[in-house]
């Protein structure tokens, strides 16, 4: 048999319940074999609930397990950097749910401790994985739709009457930008394959919701006079879109980031002259190649698509597109 990755999951969070666990319950590589939670209960009732082995009713347990490889971190935003760090020392690879952190320094920091401590670290930006993100870049590649002239991406979604959610506390790293902002910059930096120069963000601040930013619609802009425009939100229509224009066509994906129900609608739309052409891949949890191709790391050798210092780029451009919101002002990159 096939070794596998053990996985332990450092708290019962939505994210890890909904998507995480289901989705490496069906990979090939991987288990969950912990859980761990503040509240012995919430742990023992989501490991009943997934047949999940081990429950723990604290953290510091579950690292301290010797037959636990690695760790999946979906806690706040906020409490990233401190378990990263944990995790590491205990000589855990650490799989840490976007944004790494709430700044480039902790996630530098988080990326410098794994290093030291021998382990794999890895932002968890688990659409990338997707085969249909690996053909997108293919298709621009091989020239159908010429050179990219613009990126426009859309992340949005309406939560807004749940005010105790963590996404609406700001010294925990609430906010629209830090949650789903990420999803279009990381998108664009990969399939540039560039950093950008500056970034100028307009956003909502809601007084109702601790003064996060609720709603943000921004430019990004790359080398070549290539722009990202993307909109991100917590309190509007949901939409999960990217799209890629070129000087001879275009790319549409109409989901994303998230991951799709069925085949319908088509996973990758091209559009060159008056020719349109649907592509589809089947319906893939992107939490199961993710964890697949985490645990090839950790196991076999294999390099990761995404080296862990590009958390660290990621959250230099985040942290700029906060910055703008907050201060009105173009912030500039390098």
């Amino acid at each position: 048999m096939q070794e596998k990755l053990r996985f332990g999951v450092l708290s019962t969070a939505s994210i890890a319940r909904s998507a995480f666990i289901p989705g490496v319950q069906n990979a090939r590589r991987a288990e969950i074999a912990a859980v761990a939670s503040r509240d012995y209960a919430k742990a023992k009732d989501t490991a009943e609930q997934f047949d999940i082995p081990k429950a723990y009713g604290t953290y510091e347990e579950l690292l301290k397990d010797p037959d636990i490889n690695a760790v999946y971190i979906p806690l706040p935003n906020h409490l990233h950097k401190e378990w990263t760090i944990k995790a590491a020392k205990a000589g855990k690879h650490v799989l840490c749910e976007k944004p790494s952190a709430l700044s480039p320094e902790e996630a530098s920091e988080m990326v410098e401790a794994c290093r030291e401590a021998g382990v794999i670290f890895s932002e968890a930006f688990m659409y990338r994985y997707h085969p249909k993100h690996r053909r997108v870049r293919e298709i621009i590649e091989e020239g159908e739709i010429g050179q990219i002239r613009a990126i426009h991406g859309c992340f949005t979604y309406n939560h807004i009457e749940n005010k105790e959610n963590v996404r609406y506390k700001k010294t925990m790293g609430g906010g629209a930008i830090y949650d789903v902002g990420g999803y279009p910059i990381s998108a664009a930096r990969m399939i540039l394959g560039e950093e950008p120069l500056a970034v100028s963000v307009q956003a909502l601040f809601s007084e109702e919701h601790d003064h996060v930013d609720v709603m943000a619609t921004g430019l990004v802009e790359f080398p070549n006079g290539v722009g990202l425009t993307f909109d991100c939100g917590m309190w509007a229509a949901p939409r999960c879109t990217l799209e890629i224009v070129g000087s001879q066509g275009r790319i549409e994906l109409p989901v994303a980031f998230g991951w799709e129900q069925s085949e319908e609608p088509a996973q990758i739309i091209v559009h060159v002259g008056d020719q349109r052409r649907e592509e589809r891949f089947g319906v893939l949890s992107h939490f199961m190649l993710e964890a697949d191709a985490f645990a090839a790391a950790v196991l076999d050798g294999t390099p990761l698509p995404y080296p862990p210092e590009d958390a660290v780029r990621n959250m230099k451009v985040v942290e700029a597109c906060l910055k703008s919101a907050e201060t009105k002002q173009k912030v500039f990159l390098q």
